[in-house]
């Protein structure tokens, strides 16, 4: 899949499904046919064998300005349209939730504005690479509307409740240095370097690590939120005792024993958990 008429392009660069959103005019504002093409995307990445990772990236000067301001308009007042983003098995109706359950990691390379839907695609994602021109905004406070799409969950995780509280109710603009310091973004990176940061970083860990062992660390880690102490370590005690008996752990074992990289098989969407 190259560029098509939703506005994506899909590559498949060094293990990594490069997504990048190709309507620059409009910093990258989302349609609902990109919408739907990004879950395409996503499944696409999921089940092949030679994705490791996926990284989101947008072309031009903005990563995503948000949603369409013509889908917005016909989602609100009375007689306003459901938002259409929620397809039965997600097991949320957040946008973009479902990257939250892909077993495979999820990079946004963030090269501009992320604002709206645009940020929020940022926050699902798993890691967040910035360049230095980026920024960020939630958005929904000055549309009248109210923490979109799960951001009341996740975004006190990710930077705290007094930081998560200014940013949804001020709607300001945070700028990549800030994001770096709040926690809201994992590196800054020049811009010229930023897609290819979070490639390295992808091949970094498919030099390294079993592709199962981050998919469980990533379920695990998203469950155990949920979950009191006892019950996520009873949780993870399951797990281990059938890690241990996985082949992965054979091979982690003698590839250090024998001093040489480890050949971990791939993972695909319906890995057991």
């Amino acid at each position: 899949m190259g560029e098509t008429a939703d506005h994506l392009k899909y590559e498949v660069r060094d293990n990594v499904a490069l997504i990048t959103l190709t309507r620059p005019e409009a910093l990258n504002a989302l349609s609902l046919g990109m919408i739907d093409g990004i879950r395409a995307a996503v499944k696409r990445a999921t089940a092949d064998d030679a994705v490791f990772a996926l990284v989101f990236t947008g072309e031009g000067r903005g990563f995503s300005a948000g949603m369409d301001m013509g889908v917005l308009q016909n989602s609100t007042g009375a007689a306003g349209k459901p938002r259409p983003h929620f397809e039965a098995g997600d097991g949320t109706p957040a946008l973009f939730g479902y990257l939250l359950g892909t077993p495979k990691p999820v990079i946004c390379a963030i090269n501009g504005v992320a604002a709206g839907g645009g940020f929020v695609l940022a926050m699902m994602s798993d890691l967040r690479f910035a360049a230095e021109e980026a920024t960020f905004i939630t958005v929904f406070s000055k549309r009248g509307l109210i923490a979109e799409h799960a951001m009341s969950w996740l975004l006190p995780r990710q930077i705290g409740t007094s930081r998560a509280l200014d940013l949804l109710w001020s709607s300001r603009k945070v700028d990549a240095q800030e994001a770096l310091r709040i926690g809201l973004v994992d590196r800054v990176v020049p811009a010229a370097d930023l897609v290819q940061a979070a490639i390295d970083y992808v091949a970094m860990l498919k030099a390294n690590v079993a592709p199962r062992a981050v998919a469980t660390i990533k379920t695990m880690v998203y469950r155990h939120l949920s979950m009191d102490f006892v019950a996520a370590s009873e949780d993870c005690e399951r797990i281990m005792q059938a890690a241990l008996k996985h082949p992965d752990a054979v091979e982690g074992g003698a590839s250090f024993v024998e001093r040489r990289p480890p050949a971990f098989a791939p993972v695909s969407e319906g890995f057991p958990k």
